[in-house]
């Protein structure tokens, strides 16, 4: 009875003397995976016709060549848009076969491996399935990333709408990052691109940022600078986006463009898909003021190429 009685005081004695452990916060993070501007190559890479393995070959040729991006040993990340249960023809989605292209040339310059990753908006399996994605990574030679929970980690990304936030794993963690948007229609931004497919790599209640969209899209641009932009303007989804839905709503482009200014290049598909230009996207001045690249896209050297 008495030591029971010792017990309860011991408890009382340190319940009034500890604290509840303070949750830590989580870290900061900046991640700036750019290579070095090289005068010797152009910012900015067109390419059309032929098929699309020649096609992106050739502009990633142009700006030096794969090597120039990626090292033997590098783990690599393969960014594209698949969000949305559709089918390539829908163009609601990257390419798969630029997708697959792209595995291909890194594991090529010796990448130890290569990850395509992605946070769908639909079902992650469904999507990677419809879209043709999930075929063209593992035929490739790549490895797919499903958005599992665990594989989420809370950092604060600095921004001055997207503070502290859910990333996915890979993108914390790659050596090398390639940024693979299609060109889209979009009803909130008028279009979406390579900034705004940065979405796709942070988790949570990722519509909140609907409120002030531009200034989420700079903060993005800002926290994670991809090693090289290629947009895909193969197939184009020209109005009822981003999900889309009627071949209808769909032009054949058979373009990609490869830049190492991710400004440049959504500023330039703007104008030579819409008619867009850049003044009309406030994201790409606030990017721009943060010193992430430039939407004069007709000021910076660029190569045009035909298959």
């Amino acid at each position: 009875m008495l030591g029971a009685a010792g017990a309860g005081a011991a408890g009382y004695w340190l319940s009034k003397r500890s604290r509840k452990p303070e949750l830590a916060a989580a870290p900061l993070v900046s991640r700036n995976l750019s290579v070095p501007a090289d005068e010797r190559f152009p910012v900015m890479a067109v390419a059309t016709g032929g098929q699309v393995a020649e096609t992106v070959r050739l502009a990633v040729r142009a700006l030096g060549g794969i090597h120039r991006f990626v090292s033997r040993g590098d783990v690599v990340v393969v960014k594209p848009n698949a969000a949305w249960d559709r089918t390539p023809e829908q163009a609601a989605n990257t390419n798969p076969e630029l997708v697959g292209e792209l595995v291909r040339l890194c594991l090529e310059a010796g990448a130890r491996k290569v990850l395509v990753a992605d946070v769908p908006v639909n079902d992650a399996q469904s999507t990677y399935v419809r879209s043709g994605i999930g075929a063209a990574t593992r035929g490739a030679g790549g490895e797919l990333i499903y958005p599992e929970e665990r594989l989420f980690r809370e950092v604060n990304l600095q921004g001055e709408v997207l503070t502290e936030w859910p990333v996915l794993q890979p993108f914390l963690e790659a050596d090398k990052l390639i940024n693979v948007p299609v060109a889209k229609h979009h009803s909130l931004t008028r279009v979406t691109l390579g900034l705004k497919n940065l979405y796709g790599v942070i988790g949570g209640q990722r519509h909140r940022l609907h409120q002030r969209i531009h200034e989420s899209l700079a903060d993005l641009a800002g926290f994670l600078r991809p090693t090289l932009t290629v947009m895909d303007c193969w197939r184009v989804l020209l109005r009822n986006g981003p999900s889309g839905g009627s071949l209808a709503d769909v032009a054949v482009r058979r373009t990609i463009a490869v830049s190492t200014d991710p400004v440049a290049a959504d500023a330039w598909a703007a104008a030579t898909i819409w008619g867009l230009p850049a003044a009309s996207l406030p994201y790409l001045g606030l990017a721009a003021a943060r010193g992430i690249g430039t939407p004069d896209y007709e000021k910076v050297k660029t190569q045009f190429l035909t298959a």
